[in-house]
């Protein structure tokens, strides 16, 4: 079983800056994607950024510039930095990896609010 413990959420000004943590344990193989997703009352869960094990990365288009997603695969831990900061940035971000293209699992969700 693999298990995805997110850290790093919070209360943050508008133009701020925040980084999120994402541990995960158990057994993952060393070909997998780490992602963000987040999702706000209401609507549907939306990807925000993903990252492969070889460190090729990808943004929706409303954080491209000012997030930033890495990993460190020795600790099987994924970080999220996120920057300029906005109100539709409000959200429970979620830790999602998808080990060797089958297996499907989820962080527990930490929420970010941006407000002043």
């Amino acid at each position: 079983q693999v298990q995805l413990v997110e850290s790093g959420g919070g209360l943050v000004q508008p133009g701020g800056s925040l980084r999120l943590s994402c541990a995960a344990s158990g057994s993952i193989s060393s070909l997998n994607t780490m992602s963000w997703y987040r999702q706000t009352p209401g609507k549907p869960r939306e990807w925000v950024a993903r990252i492969t094990t070889g460190h090729i990365t990808g943004y929706t288009d409303s954080v491209k510039g000012r997030f930033t997603i890495s990993r460190d695969n020795a600790k099987n831990t994924v970080y999220l930095d996120m920057s300029s900061l906005k109100s539709e940035d409000t959200a429970v971000y979620y830790c999602n990896i998808v080990d060797r293209g089958v297996w499907e699992y989820w962080g527990q969700g930490t929420q970010v609010t941006v407000s002043s």
